[in-house]
This record gives C-alpha cells, structure tokens and sequence, in this order.
C-alpha cells in the first residue's frame, strides 16, 4: 500500500478484536500480509486454529494462559509485553507485512505493562505503506490523538449481565 493509517478499536463494548480480525481476514483476501500480536494473550482461542489456514496471516501471543487482573502483574507479563513491542518493532522494520495488528495493547498499557510512550514511539516508527491496528479497552487520550481512525465500541446490551459466559467459538 502507498498510504498506510494507524486504526484504534476501543471502548468498552464487545467486537474490538472481531474488528481486527475482521480487516485481518479482508487484506487476506486481497493477497496482503497481516501480523497479529496478541498482547495479554497466552491460550487458546478460536481464531488461532481458523488463521493457520491463511498463509498471509501471522499471530504470535505475547502473555500468559491465563487471565489475570491488575492487582496480579508480575515482572513477568511485564517482560511479556515488552517482548511483544519488540517484536511488532522488528516486524516493521523487516517491511514483510502490509497490516499490523497490536491486539489489546491498550490493555497492556491500563494494566501497567508497557507506557504509553514506548507504544507512540512504535506507532510513530509505523512504515508509511503499513496499516496499523490497535485495540483494547481503555485506550488513553495520546493514542485517540495519534490513530487516524478511532472506532469505541459502546456496550448497549450483554448477555454477560445473565450470567452468560464466555462461549466457544462466539467469544473464544
């Protein structure tokens, strides 16, 4: 691509990875290459299985199996996500993919993982035939200011709010 243009999906409504996977699934079928660095991520999901089947999709996972909260970061998950801004950072620099998916690292920052400065110094190293995609809950002021495109994701409804719980293949 000649233009490439930063997109953050955040906001507290559900869809903000579906999105990215979404644009994911799109630039696949127009032959472009896409990396997915999941940040906070470490299990299984359903997408993983699904975007082995597309050779133009990477995804790599920068976090643990497990969930975790706040209150529970280690310099373990930190070192996890510092590893995942490194890479997206080499990924870059090697000029192989044409969109660039940095999935809930906006979490990443909330949780205290990664500052909102070393993400900026890596958006702002962004090639500029290179699509970027940010996402996460939460994302602060410096990276709306930054994104071309901000899409907030509104929860209006949840079946979370009966009890429901996460559902293989719709949320996982």
């Amino acid at each position: 691509m000649e233009t490439g243009y930063v997109h953050l999906y955040t906001g507290d409504g559900k869809g903000k990875t579906t999105a990215a996977l979404g644009l994911s699934l799109r630039a696949a079928g127009h032959g472009l290459t896409t990396f997915i660095g999941q940040f906070m991520k470490g299990q299984y999901y359903g997408e993983l299985t699904a975007l082995k089947a597309l050779p133009q999709v990477t995804v790599e996972q920068f976090g643990d199996e497990g969930c975790i909260q706040r209150h529970e970061v280690t310099d373990r998950h930190r070192a996890h996500a510092r590893e995942g801004l490194a890479r997206i950072s080499q990924v870059m620099a090697e000029g192989c993919y044409s969109v660039i998916v940095m999935d809930e690292i906006c979490v990443a920052i909330w949780f205290g993982l990664v500052s909102v400065a070393e993400v900026l110094a890596v958006v702002r190293s962004r090639p500029a035939g290179v699509e970027l995609i940010l996402t996460g809950r939460r994302a602060p002021e410096e990276l709306v200011d930054a994104a071309d495109l901000v899409t907030e994701m509104r929860e209006v409804k949840h079946y979370y709010s009966k009890g429901v719980l996460a559902r293989d293949g719709i949320e996982r």
